[in-house]
């Protein structure tokens, strides 16, 4: 399920995107200034922003550079009713990766932001073999390695895997791991299983000194100052 974050101050507007949006591959996370952003952006990865400039705390700018200047930069949308030449100029030179200016059209909306999450689909494909230390992990082709001995992992295992090691560094929030490992709405799943399915992903990589648990938090991919 890909995660997309709206910044939009304007509640009905906010509202309509979510509605434009809404599907059932999207989680669509609305926020109406940058506190509420920044804070949305540190529970977890986020695969989409669509991001309004003008915010009551402040410039969607600000916030636009944070997101290209971090580890992993996510694609940004710019929303915004400054719709001069210099403006537009301003936005792409801040990093953002399109620009769609007030009023809009929303089915032209859903297009781009479709067209930017297979373009973020399409870059995660080419980076999908991740190495630390002596693990090899190929989330395409679902074969995991520690010191080149193989490692079967179960289709959850491998969901949370990819969410540690894509976020490592960044302690995420039990309840946002929950919501996306577990995102087919299937049977109701406590946090004791999250707990259960962490230790043996933990067991079967002999992962203790990685998979840390932070507690009444979550749990975080340590990364080593060598690394």
């Amino acid at each position: 399920m890909k995660r997309v974050i709206i910044v939009e101050d304007d509640r009905n507007l906010n509202q309509g995107l979510c509605l434009a949006l809404e599907d059932q591959e999207l989680q669509i996370v609305p926020c109406s200034d940058l506190k509420s952003a920044r804070k949305q952006l540190a529970d977890g990865a986020a695969d989409l922003v669509l991001l309004d400039i003008n915010l009551p705390d402040g410039s969607g700018l600000e916030l636009l550079r944070e997101i290209k200047t971090g580890e992993e930069p996510t694609p940004v949308i710019l929303l915004t009713a400054n719709d001069t030449e210099m403006d537009v100029v301003m936005g792409l030179e801040h990093g953002a990766d399109d620009y769609i200016t007030k009023p809009f059209s929303l089915a032209i909306l859903r297009a781009r932001v479709n067209a930017q999450l297979r373009r973020e689909l399409a870059r995660v494909s080419k980076t999908s073999v991740i190495e630390i230390d002596d693990y090899r992990f190929n989330f395409e082709h679902m074969a995991f390695y520690h010191a080149n001995i193989p490692v079967e992992l179960s289709k959850t295992e491998q969901k949370l895997l990819r969410l540690l090691v894509e976020n490592r560094g960044t302690t995420l929030n039990r309840a946002v791991l929950l919501d996306r490992i577990w995102s087919d709405g299937a049977d109701y799943v406590d946090e004791n299983t999250l707990s259960v399915t962490v230790k043996r992903l933990r067991d079967k990589l002999n992962a203790a000194r990685y998979i840390k648990t932070v507690y009444g938090l979550g749990y975080v991919w340590v990364v080593k100052q060598d690394e």
